[in-house]
């Protein structure tokens, strides 16, 4: 009797025999599920910061223009270029990504957030940056004549009103791209929602 127990498998391990390819296919499916969820928020969310890093790239031009500034041009295009786009990309995704996720915020909510990264991170923020170094560097070298009772930023200000008006052009640009991205991630969270109840 005890020779015909131990000659038969027990049913535990055969069990774990059948449900190990089993757990494996459910996690392959679950990496599949996830890398095809997150690789369109990853590439939007990259698209966003690059439209940021060139609005920085273009309110650099102008300011470098409009203050005579030709040195240190490679430095200034760089900090320009990269941190606009990389702080896009963190402010979207604790802002817009981590919260919808979460299911914390509407979709008005969301298109507002995203509008609002765009009219901040890429429009403000550079335009600012832009202003603020090429304003020392025209300083330093002297490019543009200080006036005489020590006004500097007021009359940078008066001195940049070209460029500050052509910065409607990626305004208007983030604006939309903002309400875009935003629509765009909200239905990727409705579809993976949906996806999830349906599955349960």
């Amino acid at each position: 009797m005890t020779a015909s127990m131990h000659g038969q498998p027990s049913p535990s391990l055969e069990d774990a025999k059948l449900r190990r390819p089993m757990i494996i296919e459910i996690i392959e499916k679950n990496f599949d599920y996830l890398r095809k969820e997150m690789t369109p928020n990853i590439y939007q969310t990259t698209s966003f910061g690059t439209t940021a890093g060139f609005s920085g790239i273009f309110s650099n031009f102008l300011f470098r223009r409009c203050f005579k500034v030709k040195h240190d041009a490679l430095k200034t295009y760089a900090s320009l270029a990269t941190l606009p786009f990389l702080s896009t990309v963190v402010t979207y995704k604790l802002l817009v990504i981590d919260p919808l996720y979460s299911e914390n915020i509407s979709k008005e909510n969301c298109v507002f957030r995203s509008s609002l990264i765009g009219i901040v991170c890429g429009v403000f923020y550079p335009n600012s940056l832009a202003f603020t170094k090429n304003g020392r560097l025209a300083t330093k070298y002297h490019t543009v004549p200080l006036p005489p009772k020590g006004r500097v930023l007021l009359h940078w200000m008066r001195l940049c009103q070209t460029p500050m008006k052509l910065m409607v052009i990626p305004l208007v640009f983030q604006i939309m791209f903002g309400i875009l991205n935003g629509l765009h991630h909200y239905a990727i969270f409705e579809g993976t929602l949906e996806k999830t109840i349906h599955e349960e």
